[in-house]
């Protein structure tokens, strides 16, 4: 129990870092693995992240929840383990192990003790290129997954962001959940998550980051020992395709019977290596990701008294993911929240941001900058991040000065470019009859 708690102790403790020491080593396999180390000496542990450049966008449409289906498998047995002997291993030292599938890739993570970094390196190293698929193990995890879908069913935001993206991304990969649906889960086979597997898991498709008290040539070692015989493969073709955006608005409008109903609003976005990023993100925290600070918050919460919270989102992928604005508001007020939501798009579009707003909104992206670095775990995540999008590794040092460009012109520019107040989606999940939605298809 002492050691657990020392444990949690260690995972949870902030690390204290400037940009400038973020100074990762890069370096290539033969096999084509991409391995980015940084040496952080101040806690004994070791995170070891890998990303594999596959995820649901790589799906069949009608075997959606594939990639998804095939990451939650990888610690459920290998070819000399089972998923007990995995899970006794990573407990018996404190450590973690985990794996998830996203739109664009999947990660796979081990998090230990200095002392065991040799043994979260070999578990890695096992699930990752040698998962056995075990078809008792597919069958229950299968099952796990669709009941998780069928719970979905009853909150009124997952309902909500579903089928907005169906409206969003029509014939887009995009469209569908990661984790699949009731209709295209029970339709993929063991034969299918293997050849998954097999296609798409290789080296040369694999970002692998290690951060914590290791040094480089000790990860090195490691790397090259547990990674080192991974065969490479051709890498698949990826159509990285822009989605098409919606000429007219679209409203879908869903019966719950419920106190409240749920909206979103919105359309396609960008892209994270679009460069006009920093300059979306800084209008987007002015508009309504920045909390009491934003506009909407200002407007829908505080002035009219419609939603207890409400904000705005760019889902910044490798494709153009999605913008939108979601809130809660009481069914009767459903009409006066959408109207407050469409005159603030408008507003963003129509005059520039006032002094205060550009600099406060500067101020706080720069200054919680460090927050999104704080762990080993979290540095790991991003590291491997910028090398997937591409970003450079001098990103640490360069994200407050490309934020601090930012101009009121370029927050006017980019507003008229990417928000689209007369061509969205709306979505409203409520009591129908209540909310009386206005708004037509």
């Amino acid at each position: 129990m002492v050691a657990l708690f020392l444990w949690l102790s260690l995972a949870l403790m902030p690390v204290q870092l400037q940009a400038a020491d973020i100074n990762p080593i890069r370096f290539v396999l033969p096999n084509g693995l991409t391995v980015l180390v940084l040496e952080q000496h101040a806690l004994p542990l070791v995170q070891i992240h890998a990303l594999i450049k596959a995820g649901s966008a790589q799906d069949p449409a009608e075997k959606a929840g594939l990639a998804n289906l095939v990451a939650s498998l990888l610690d459920e047995g290998t070819g000399s383990r089972t998923a007990k002997q995995i899970a006794d291993q990573i407990e018996f030292v404190g450590g973690t192990l985990a794996a998830q599938a996203s739109e664009d890739f999947t990660t796979a993570s081990a998090r230990v003790l200095k002392k065991d970094t040799e043994l979260g390196f070999e578990l890695l190293a096992d699930i990752l290129r040698r998962p056995a698929f075990p078809e008792a193990e597919l069958k229950r995890v299968r099952s796990e997954i669709l009941g998780e879908i069928a719970t979905e069913k009853d909150d009124p935001g997952q309902v909500a962001a579903k089928v907005f993206n169906e409206l969003v991304f029509e014939e887009h990969p995009y469209r569908w959940p990661v984790n699949g649906t009731e209709a295209t889960v029970p339709k993929i086979t063991g034969r299918d998550i293997l050849i998954f597997f097999l296609r798409q898991y290789r080296p040369n498709q694999t970002i692998l980051t290690i951060v914590g008290d290791i040094t480089v040539e000790q990860a090195r070692q490691l790397v090259t020992k547990h990674f080192g015989s991974w065969k490479q493969g051709a890498s698949p073709v990826r159509t990285a395709r822009t989605p098409r955006p919606l000429e007219k608005p679209v409203v879908r409008l869903i019966e719950k019977d419920l106190t409240q109903s749920t909206i979103m609003l919105g359309h396609v976005g960008i892209s994270r290596t679009n460069p006009d990023f920093y300059a979306v993100t800084v209008m987007n925290y002015i508009l309504g990701a920045g909390g009491f600070s934003s506009r909407l918050m200002d407007s829908i919460r505080d002035n009219q008294g419609l939603a207890y919270g409400v904000g705005s989102h760019f889902e910044a992928n490798l494709m153009p993911g999605a913008f939108f604005i979601s809130l809660q508001t009481r069914n009767e007020t459903a009409n006066q929240a959408i109207a407050g939501v469409l005159t603030e798009l408008n507003g963003m579009r129509n005059a520039p941001v006032t002094d205060e707003e550009l600099a406060d909104a500067k101020a706080y992206l720069i200054g919680s900058f460090p927050l999104r670095l704080d762990t080993t775990a979290k540095l790991a995540e991003v590291l491997s991040l910028v090398e997937f999008y591409g970003l450079g590794l001098d990103y640490f040092t360069q994200y407050p000065r490309w934020i601090e460009r930012v101009t009121k012109e370029d927050v006017l520019r980019v507003a008229k470019q990417y928000l689209r107040p007369s061509n969205y989606a709306l979505v409203v999940v409520g009591n129908l009859a209540k909310a009386k939605v206005t708004q037509k298809p």
